[in-house]
């Protein structure tokens, strides 16, 4: 009897050891190789519930992917430096602003694709019509199309674009299609648009599978977010769109409204043998296929546009957040006025010190969201930055509902646009692989500048005073949200 009744008493104290034994190698595991405030974050979690803490920690705790995976994107990057290394990294396209020419070399150095001249843009700011110019450009397709969109769905909106690459097919154009796995999955019609692909000669494989049975095992929240287009070499398309119509084919969305407002943007010249090198990687990832039939000379060529660009990728395949870095960098260097547009505005503290930095110093500096969200948690910790932003001068431009405004991008002073699939948020600069443009010339400024000025024609200004007068029972949901954002 003596011995039962110690039972309980030898249970609780080798349950006190494990929880002690789990604290001290969470003090010495978690922080390695992470930013401050995930590190943070993720021991308050495990030292306040260190069981449940631990299991999360083991779920989601990483962002690394498979070694396969990584050693692939080592290998395509010492490919793209050693084809462009004969490429003048600024040559007679060095900008002349100091702080535009330090990020081209840093953005050489971290995505390995160079700064190159003689390009043209054109932005689509009318979902419709984005679809359309990238069908028509698919109609004039000879060699091949390389399409990779986060979220696919064949349906009523897209299916114009789709029999486009059917008929593209059918005149001996090779098309190869990515889609992520898990993004596009949740898609109501994602069961027929893959009956519908197995019917044709399209070249399709989802992106970032989980493949348990093969041993593939990840987080299952990292995500290929790209949105990218090209057709022969010469037509690039990048920007915030899916490639699906704009309610996501959802019942909910389409009974309140709710559609999505996006940016895409049209380039040609040699910026677009870049964005086909980033969708290069990408399958060679996937498939183990080197594509060399539509890898060319066209980073070498003279375009006849005035737009300097480059591109920039960015995942957890690369350790340097090569996102987060140019966009804190150039923000640095704004001057006079800096106009961001972000659906999803979780900053680190890196970039929320740049934004607000740059208010203090008398840049006038705008955000534009959506006034509500279509995620409860990234919308509700977004909030909890408001008042730092409002306090610091920043004006907060909210997009009416039932309309969630999802276009990615931000204009600095009339030097510089950066436009593609990233959000300002930590997801897409540790778990998301993302794709950025970065273009200079005051022509592209102005476009984008047009758009701008229609997203504030239909926003409302957030002040300060409205802001302060939300009770205490939401921040303390919009802090929490907060938090949890930071464990990622």
């Amino acid at each position: 009897m003596d011995r039962l009744g110690s039972l309980p008493a030898i249970i609780g104290v080798l349950l006190v050891m494990v929880q002690i034994g789990v604290c001290v190698a969470a003090l010495g595991i978690i922080p390695g190789n992470r930013r401050p405030s995930t590190g943070m974050a993720w021991l308050i979690l495990v030292l306040a519930v260190p069981f449940f803490g631990l299991l999360a920690f083991l779920f989601v705790g990483s962002n690394r992917v498979e070694r396969d995976r990584r050693e692939r994107q080592v290998r395509v990057n010492a490919e793209i430096h050693a084809r462009t290394q004969d490429i003048a990294e600024l040559g007679e396209h060095r900008p002349d602003i100091p702080y535009v020419a330090g990020v081209a070399v840093l953005n050489r150095r971290l995505g390995a694709l160079p700064m190159v001249g003689g390009n043209r843009a054109r932005f689509y700011p009318d979902y419709g019509a984005s679809i359309a110019a990238m069908t028509a450009a698919v109609e004039t397709a000879e060699r091949f199309v390389h399409v990779q969109f986060y979220i696919s769905a064949w349906d009523e909106v897209t299916a114009p674009f789709f029999e486009a690459l059917v008929r593209a097919t059918e005149r001996g154009v090779r098309v190869r299609l990515l889609f992520d796995h898990l993004g596009s999955r949740g898609i109501p019609v994602y069961g027929t648009m893959l009956e519908r692909l197995r019917e044709t000669t399209i070249e399709w494989h989802p992106m970032m599978p989980l493949e348990l049975l093969k041993g593939k095992w990840r987080r299952p929240d990292l995500r290929n977010h790209r949105k990218i287009l090209v057709v022969d070499g010469l037509i690039g398309f990048a920007g915030s769109q899916n490639l699906i119509e704009p309610s996501y084919n959802k019942p909910a969305n389409q009974e309140a409204g709710r559609t999505w407002v996006e940016l895409v943007t049209r380039v040609e010249g040699p910026v677009v043998a870049e964005l086909n090198a980033v969708f290069l990687s990408d399958w060679y990832s996937e498939t183990d296929e080197i594509l060399a039939d539509t890898v060319d000379s066209a980073l070498a060529r003279t375009g006849d546009g005035d737009v300097v660009a480059q591109v920039v990728p960015s995942g957890p395949g690369f350790t340097t957040e090569n996102n987060l870095r140019m966009f804190t960098t150039l923000i640095y260097g704004a001057k006079r006025r800096l106009s961001i547009t972000s659906p999803y505005f979780v900053p680190d503290e890196s970039l929320l010190y740049a934004i607000t930095t740059a208010a203090q110093r008398g840049v006038e500096v705008e955000l534009f969201v959506s006034a509500v969200g279509d995620q409860f948690m990234v919308h509700h910790a977004q909030r909890s930055y408001c008042q730092a932003l409002l306090e610091a001068g920043v004006r907060i431009q909210l997009y009416p509902a039932p309309f969630v405004l999802h276009s990615k991008h931000f204009s600095v002073d009339d030097d510089v646009v950066v436009i593609g699939s990233s959000n300002m948020d930590l997801r897409s600069f540790a778990l998301n692989y993302e794709v950025s443009l970065m273009l200079l010339g005051g022509e592209v400024v102005q476009q984008v500048r047009v758009v701008e000025d229609t997203y504030r024609s239909l926003s409302r200004e957030l002040t300060l005073e409205e802001w302060q007068e939300r009770s205490h029972r939401s921040r303390y949901v919009d802090n929490v949200m907060r938090l949890t954002s930071a464990l990622q």
